[in-house]
């Protein structure tokens, strides 16, 4: 069945996974508390204000204040009326989920027919109030660039504002997050948001990637005024990454590597299984 190379190569190749390092922070269901004692789960309280509670058909105010990309006052109401928005809670300086959460949806938006500013608009709204219109503006560049349609500019919003506004928006939506002032860092959940032209939360998609499918759908929903259904809560969350070190803590490395010794098992198994066929196989071609 396999060589002696090819039983080699697999073998190595399931050692190679067990061994390898975490990418990924694992998924956790929203408002989790992770298990105490163990060294990257130092704070299972802190760990439990994160999460992204879906508060479907209600408004967020509209009435905010906030800065855009250039530096101008401007109210949230400004951004809505017309069409749909996606909205992302999200911070600029973010050392890990949050600019996949937005490289995943512009992604995602990038396939769709329907232009930014045209069909509907895109809000990034910055959870940190350290953060300047100047770090918002290189986003906005980065992203009109990965879109690949600069026409559409003016579609585009990333705000960022004072604490209480922050806040609001984000209780409204309901982005709970927390600010960890040991590794100056944010933990929170990946997701984006869908609300109808009038504010209205219409529809939530969870994690990093995003099928263009569902946002086309959850975009002509959301621009009939029609409201989804929720959706299953399990988050993937933004925290307990190092950046002295660019690695993830331990929870995460464990998981990968469960997930190694059960893709080894796997293998072994059906190794086996493969032998024994093929002894079989010869005893019975010997036999005839």
């Amino acid at each position: 069945m396999f060589s002696n190379t090819g039983r080699a190569f697999i073998i190595a190749a399931a050692i190679a996974a067990v061994a390898a390092p975490a990418h990924a922070q694992p998924a956790q269901p929203s408002g989790a508390r992770m298990e105490a004692g163990n060294p990257a789960n130092a704070k299972p309280g802190l760990l439990s204000q994160i999460g992204i509670d879906q508060r479907l058909n209600e408004r967020v105010p509209l009435d905010l204040m906030f800065k855009d990309e250039t530096g101008r006052d401007v109210r949230l109401g400004e951004f809505f009326g017309k069409r749909p928005v996606v909205l992302a809670m999200v911070y600029y300086e973010c050392p890990m989920l949050c600019t996949q959460v937005l490289n995943g949806a512009v992604s995602a938006l990038s396939i769709l027919k329907f232009d930014v500013g045209k069909e509907y608009d895109v809000i990034a709204v910055s959870i940190n109030p350290k953060e300047t219109p100047r770090l918002a503006a290189e986003k906005k560049r980065a992203y009109l660039e990965r879109y690949k349609r600069p026409q559409t500019a003016a579609g585009w919003h990333f705000l960022t504002g004072e604490e209480q506004n922050i806040r609001k928006l984000a209780d409204a939506v309901g982005f709970r997050y927390a600010y960890d002032p040991e590794i100056q860092q944010y933990a929170h959940g990946a997701g984006i948001e869908i609300l109808t032209p009038h504010g209205v939360l219409s529809k939530y998609f969870y994690g990093i990637e995003f099928s263009p499918r569902d946002l086309r759908f959850g975009l002509i929903e959301a621009s009939e005024q029609r409201i989804g259904t929720p959706i299953d809560t399990a988050l993937m969350l933004c925290y307990h990454y190092d950046p002295a070190t660019g690695k993830y803590g331990a929870a995460a490395i464990d998981a990968i590597r469960i997930g190694g010794v059960a893709t080894l098992l796997a293998l072994l198994s059906f190794m086996f299984i493969s032998l024994r066929r093929e002894r079989a196989s010869s005893r019975h071609d010997a036999s005839v």
